[in-house]
């Protein structure tokens, strides 16, 4: 039996490339998303791998859905060895005064807040086992200005905080946080940039897979850039 790895946002991009490499790691996996072919494809070429597949259909937007996911999956599989906060969304380029109320609300919604509320649910049982890791996908754009990008650049700086704050408060616990922040990567999401990709979810899936399985306990707190 495997290390239990819990991913949100599996049907494509880099959380499928690291749904993919984890199962060929031998984790088990807890795969987190709302329904749809491209999520049953995931868990399915997982399952292909050898690896042991649970998946829990959930809006991580929607608090109650994540809270019912986080309690089945203890339940079902212990506490987790580590934690992927990956889903996310972006829309297309707007500037400011044009940006629909609900669309910011809902980048917020599954961008950061999704990510608490994952982790929020599973610290404790974590903190009991003594050891784990979070790991936070954020952006490089939460580093720096992307002009019409004030939706997904906000949320993904609110992410390395929240990050930042997490992992002072998780300091000589056992459990570690890290966040990694991909530039431009070859996924549907870059599409509705004007920005070129510079790597590959793959690549990406990779660092993710050393931060998560092989790094040492003091990358604890390390925010990893990853320009490709």
């Amino acid at each position: 039996m495997g290390e239990l790895v819990v991913i949100t946002g599996v049907s494509r991009g880099i959380g499928r490339a690291a749904a993919l490499k984890f199962a060929d790691r031998g984790a088990d996996l807890a795969l987190l998303g709302r329904p749809s072919e491209r999520h049953d494809a995931t868990v399915a070429d997982c399952s292909a791998r050898g690896a042991r597949v649970q998946s829990y259909a959930c809006d991580m937007a929607d608090a109650d859905q994540v809270a019912a996911s986080a309690e089945a999956l203890l339940a079902q599989l212990g506490p987790p060895a580590v934690v992927v906060n990956n889903a996310a969304r972006l829309e297309r380029g707007a500037d400011v005064q044009k940006i629909d109320i609900d669309v910011w609300d809902s980048i917020m919604a599954i961008n950061l807040r999704g990510p608490f509320l994952l982790s929020r649910a599973l610290l404790d049982s974590m903190l009991e086992r003594g050891c784990g890791r979070l790991l936070h996908i954020a952006s490089v754009s939460g580093t720096v200005g992307c002009p019409q990008m004030a939706h997904y650049g906000a949320s993904k700086w609110g992410l390395i905080g929240f990050h930042r704050a997490l992992s002072e408060e998780l300091r000589g616990r056992g459990v570690q946080s890290i966040a990694i922040l991909p530039g431009s990567v070859d996924t549907d999401m870059l599409k509705k940039t004007p920005f070129n990709p510079d790597m590959s979810a793959e690549e990406v899936a990779d660092v993710i897979i050393y931060y998560g399985l092989d790094a040492p306990a003091a990358v604890h707190g390390a925010t990893v850039q990853v320009y490709g």
